[in-house]
């Protein structure tokens, strides 16, 4: 089992345990004002709230005890982690939840500044700058990763900012600012995926193996098809709006 434990020292590897749950917190917040203010009771916005929250948990426990099976970490491709865990939720996300009528009022239901102020979540890139400053991950992978990231979520303070005080450019700035974080969790998904080829080429070059194991695979697991949907989910809503004031 000490093999699938992250290498990393054992308060950064604690500390992103605590903070990164946090991020189903906010998700399952957002979605239930959404039911709220599309004109849902209390206690079906609840439910929904109980459900998308005990959803993701479980899930995280499922991405968990693969990471302990050991599956997850040989350095094959495609790679594991994303078959078994990114893939399906994906999957999932896309091919079931943007069918379902509630996802699509909820939707109206949600501000927009809301649905980018969740990207804050993506300071959690920090820890792609720990992972590379103690030896265990290649720089070039995660320090482009890290600061994509971050970049990502100080952008969606100012963004969020622009559109509660309804800036005449605030439109745009969203429109900009989701296809460079669209293309930030994509450019980060393309580099750990040629990465891993290069390193199984060759041998004695670093791997990506370390976001295999737990708490860090939660990231490969979880991140790239979450926010990949959020901010699809920002293009809808942007389109929308623009219909709605036509």
């Amino acid at each position: 089992m000490e093999n699938y434990l992250s290498n990393v020292p054992t308060w950064v590897s604690i500390s992103f345990s605590f903070v990164f749950p946090i991020t189903i917190y906010f998700i399952a917040k957002t979605i239930k004002q959404g039911a709220i203010n599309s004109l849902m009771s209390d206690s079906q916005a609840s439910k929904l709230f109980r459900g998308v929250f005990l959803f993701f948990v479980l899930y995280l426990i499922y991405v968990s005890v693969m990471a302990f099976t050991g599956l997850l970490s040989e350095n094959v491709l495609p790679p594991r982690v994303l078959v078994f865990t990114t893939l399906p939720l994906m999957i999932f996300l896309f091919g079931f939840i943007f069918n379902k009528p509630i996802y699509w009022k909820i939707l109206d239901g949600i501000p927009l500044q809301s649905l980018v102020r969740l990207h804050r979540f993506r300071f959690v890139g920090v820890y792609f700058l720990f992972a590379t400053y103690f030896g265990a991950l290649p720089a070039h992978f995660a320090i482009l990763a890290g600061l994509g990231d971050m970049a990502t979520a100080l952008g969606s303070i100012f963004v969020a900012k622009a559109i509660e005080e309804n800036k005449s450019w605030s439109r745009k700035a969203t429109l900009f600012w989701n296809i460079f974080g669209f293309w930030d969790i994509s450019s980060v998904i393309v580099s750990a995926i040629l990465t891993a080829r290069y390193s199984i080429q060759h041998p004695e070059s670093q791997s990506i193996v370390e976001i295999t194991k737990f708490p860090f695979v939660w990231i490969p697991a979880f991140a790239p098809a979450v926010i990949i949907f959020m901010h699809i989910t920002i293009f809808k809503k942007l389109k929308r709006e623009v219909i709605v004031t036509l």
